[in-house]
């Protein structure tokens, strides 16, 4: 009986602590929600590109203080920003999709510039790429059922 009524008291207390009522105070120095997609989408690019080697050959240099630097932010104010907005989930997808959008479209229009490049490349050394369009020779080749 007694192991029941602990069990009952901790299950409780989980409860009441995922179902939080708090309303957390509007910092006074929000950004917009225009501001934050604006944001979070050049983050997420610079997170993206820390990976990658620049023109200087240099692998994982941290972009964000250039993300700062280019809305005139600090960290602790974008981090109360997103803090707020995580507590108001309908304004938080919001701006999350908007981030998606963006970055989808950002890709394809990647795609297409590459295709491009990729065309004009071709065209200026066509042997090169006839070349690996040419089919594999037949001869020296083993099939399955010739090895078996």
């Amino acid at each position: 009986m007694m192991k029941n009524i602990i069990y009952i008291i901790f299950a409780l207390i989980i409860l009441s602590a995922c179902t939080s009522n708090t309303i957390y105070k509007k910092p006074e120095n929000l950004l917009s929600k225009k501001m934050m997609a604006d944001i979070l989408t050049d983050m997420y690019i610079a997170e993206g590109a820390r990976s990658v080697q620049n023109k200087e050959l240099e692998r994982l240099v941290d972009y964000m203080p250039l993300v700062y630097e280019k809305y005139k932010i600090d960290s602790i104010q974008f981090a109360e920003s997103n803090f707020y907005y995580t507590t108001k989930i309908d304004d938080y997808e919001e701006i999350l999709k908007t981030v998606d959008d963006r970055l989808k479209e950002m890709k394809l229009k990647y795609e297409e510039i590459s295709k491009k490049e990729d065309s004009i490349k071709q065209s200026k050394n066509p042997e090169k790429y006839r070349s690996l369009e040419k089919p594999l020779p037949k001869e020296g080749i083993r099939t399955i059922e010739e090895e078996e």
